[in-house]
């Protein structure tokens, strides 16, 4: 049975429930593994970030809850938006090296040529990545949501 994902869980420090949608700034814990994570079984997403300090997250706000300053809550990122993550950070990169090694191939290039192409490709594939998350309406769809209040201030 695979492992349970742990949802993150912060404090709210601002809330502005006037906009359209709501929004809240939560800070929230930076050393939040899931179980497999914590393991060394996962996707190894954590092993760059640093443990130091707590992260703030702007957070959509369901218009349902009751919140206020102080508030203690969970955070929760739709499913597919995790895959959509994942194919920019993972997917892009990986189709670069492959599509870099492959006109290596195609070309008749060595061995090296070959390596040194799949090298660019990979390095394409991350700058297109990190220009397409630099975008506002891109980071839009990866916006975490409140979905519970578990403590009040």
């Amino acid at each position: 049975m695979p492992a349970a994902m742990q949802y993150p869980e912060g404090q709210v420090l601002s809330l502005d429930a006037s906009s359209d949608p709501a929004h809240a700034v939560v800070e929230v814990a930076a050393t939040f593994r899931c179980e497999r994570c914590a393991s060394g079984k996962g996707c190894g997403a954590g092993l760059l970030a640093s443990d130091a300090a707590p992260r703030r997250v702007d957070a959509l706000v369901d218009r349902q809850l009751d919140l206020h300053v102080g508030d203690r809550v969970r955070l929760e990122l739709a499913g597919d938006s995790v895959l959509r993550a994942a194919g920019l950070v993972y997917g892009l990169p990986l189709g670069g090296a492959m599509a870099g090694a492959g006109l290596a191939w195609w070309s008749g290039a060595g061995d090296v040529a070959a390596a040194l192409a799949a090298l660019a490709g990979a390095l394409a594939g991350i700058s297109a990545g990190r220009r397409r998350l630099r975008r506002e309406t891109c980071m839009q769809q990866f916006r975490p949501v409140v979905t519970a209040r578990l403590e009040a201030s």
